[in-house]
């Protein structure tokens, strides 16, 4: 690519998918951070905070192309950047890439495996390498996350955080009673029980 410019032409998206390849998505994850083309500005693509990618104003409806995308997109220091060998542009992104739709749930306390499916059909099951975290929205509710790979992470819908947060427990953490969630045999802190009044 010539033009490192941030204004960069509506053939980005056209080469960004000829750069994957027919059948990226089949042949699994691409070694993105392996990947260190040089950094060629930034496309007009936003992920909205509800899931929805756009490009130039618009909407993508082809999900098998949104689904393509996200295998290429890397959280660096600076951005988030959708990469191919050849090429590294920044993208917008409102919260997180990714949304949290489906939950499956089995057993009970630190035995009990929590699993999510994404809205671009990732699988992770939560643990060590799949952590829950929790933040406040901006009217004192709670946000669950869950991480997908490397610095993306997927937001819970809120259909499926309150029957997350409905499996939450107190336990003493450092002489703190705390409120969280367990799951592979790990406490997943939510918030100390004295801030939780009126949630």
């Amino acid at each position: 690519m010539t033009d490192p410019s941030p204004s960069m032409s509506g053939n980005a998206l056209a080469r960004l998918t000829e750069a994957l390849g027919p059948g990226a998505r089949r042949r699994g994850l691409p070694p993105v951070e392996r990947w260190n083309p040089a950094y060629c500005g930034e496309i007009d693509m936003r992920i909205a905070a509800d899931g929805t990618w756009h490009y130039m104003g618009t909407p993508i409806n082809r999900s098998a192309l949104v689904k393509l995308f996200s295998t290429v997109l890397r959280r660096d220091p600076e951005r988030y950047v959708l990469v191919t060998p050849v090429e590294r542009v920044g993208i917008e992104v409102e919260d997180v890439p990714f949304l949290a739709v489906e939950m499956a749930v089995e057993g009970e306390g630190m035995s009990r495996q929590i699993a999510f499916r994404t809205n671009v059909d990732d699988l992770v099951q939560v643990g060590p390498e799949h952590p829950l975290r929790f933040e406040r929205d901006a009217n004192g509710g709670i946000k669950p996350y869950v991480n997908v790979r490397g610095e993306l992470w997927a937001r819970v819908t809120r259909a499926l955080a309150l029957d997350l947060i409905a499996m939450g427990e107190e336990k003493d953490v450092e002489g703190v009673a705390t409120f969280g969630v367990r799951a592979s045999g790990m406490f997943f802190h939510i918030a100390p029980v004295s801030t939780l009044d009126g949630l």
